[in-house]
C-alpha cells in the first residue's frame, strides 16, 4: 500500500534540492495540493516578485523566507540560490505559471544541476499550452518563440525566421503592442488563422479566433488589458510553381552563374526538387 501525499500541514521535511513549483496564471484553484505542500515546506523561494507569492501563501496560509531573482539579479544570487538548494529545499516560482518558460530560471538550473543539486519539477499552469489548447489550431507540432522584439526592424527580422517554420506558433504579447505585432505578423507570415486568448483562466477569460489581419484590425483602437497570447497557424503548402514561372527564374540565373549555382538557388526559391530544376537547366542550355 502507497502512502499518501504528504498534505500542507504534514511535518514531513523535503530533501535539500531546487524545486521549480509551477503556480496559477490567474485562477488560484489551479495551484496542485502538491504545489501547495512544496512551496509550505520549503527553507527558502526564489521568487521572480516576492509580492505576487507572498499574496500565494497567503491563500494557503504558509508563511516562508522569499529571496527576489529576475532578469536584473546578478551571478552573485545565482550563486548564493545554489548554495542554499545544496543544504536545503529552495524552491524557484515566477509571477505565474512554470518558472524557465519566457523567464530567466533556466541560468538557475544550469547552474544549479552543474553544482550537482537535486533538481524536482512540480508542473502546473502554463500560459502558452492553455491558450493552445482554446485556438483550435494543429497542436501536434507547435514552436512557442516568447516576446516578439519591441522595435519595428527587429521585430520584421524574427518574424521572417519564423514564417518558414511548419508548426503552429504561439507567442506573449502585451496589450498596448498587441495591434502593431499583429499587422506585422499578417504581413510577414500571410494572413494566416490565429487566435488571441486573454486572461486566460481568469472571471473574463476570452479567445478571439480569425485571420491575423482580421484580428489586428478588431484591436487598434481597442488594446486589451491582462495578459495576452498569440497562436498562428502553420503556413499552408506552397503552390508548385508552374513550368513558365520555372524557366524565367532558370533563364535569369544562367544569364550570370553557372548551372550548378543557378540550380541551387532557383529549386531553393522556389522549393523544387532540385533534380526537377536541374534536367529543366540542362535542357535550356541545350536550346
Amino acid at each position: 500500500m502507497h502512502s499518501p501525499e504528504p498534505s500542507i500541514e504534514s511535518p514531513a521535511a523535503l530533501d535539500a534540492g531546487l524545486y521549480i513549483v509551477a503556480t496559477p496564471i490567474g485562477n488560484l484553484g489551479d495551484l496542485s495540493p502538491r504545489a501547495a505542500a512544496t512551496l509550505a515546506r520549503v527553507a527558502l523561494i526564489a521568487a521572480e516578485d516576492s509580492r505576487v507569492t507572498a499574496r500565494l501563501l497567503h491563500h494557503i496560509g504558509a508563511r516562508v523566507p522569499m529571496l527576489a531573482y529576475h532578469d536584473h539579479s546578478d551571478d552573485g544570487v545565482r550563486r548564493a540560490i545554489v548554495a542554499r538548494a545544496l543544504q536545503e529545499p529552495v524552491a524557484l516560482t515566477s509571477d505565474a505559471g512554470t518558472p524557465l518558460i519566457s523567464d530567466p530560471g533556466f541560468k538557475l538550473v544550469r547552474d544549479a544541476r552543474a553544482a550537482g543539486v537535486n533538481i524536482v519539477t512540480v508542473p502546473g499552469p502554463c500560459a502558452a499550452i492553455a491558450a493552445l489548447t482554446l485556438a483550435g489550431l494543429p497542436t501536434d507540432r507547435f514552436l512557442f518563440a516568447g516576446f516578439l522584439p519591441a522595435k519595428a526592424g527587429a521585430r520584421a527580422t524574427a518574424i521572417a525566421e519564423l514564417a518558414e517554420i511548419r508548426a503552429t506558433l504561439v507567442l506573449y504579447e502585451s496589450g498596448p503592442r498587441l495591434a502593431a505585432s499583429l499587422a506585422a505578423l499578417a504581413q510577414g507570415l500571410g494572413d494566416r488563422d490565429a487566435a488571441v486568448g486573454r486572461e486566460l483562466t481568469k472571471r473574463f477569460e476570452e479567445t478571439v479566433t480569425g485571420r491575423l489581419s482580421e484580428l489586428a484590425t478588431r484591436y487598434v483602437d481597442a488594446p486589451p488589458r491582462g495578459e495576452i497570447v498569440i497562436t498562428i497557424a502553420p503556413p499552408g503548402a506552397a503552390p508548385a510553381a508552374d513550368a513558365e514561372t520555372l524557366d524565367a527564374a532558370l533563364l535569369a540565373a544562367l544569364a550570370d552563374a553557372s548551372v550548378k549555382t543557378a540550380v541551387a538557388s532557383v529549386s531553393a526559391a522556389l522549393k523544387l526538387p532540385r533534380a526537377t530544376v536541374y534536367a529543366r537547366a540542362l535542357a535550356l542550355k541545350r536550346n
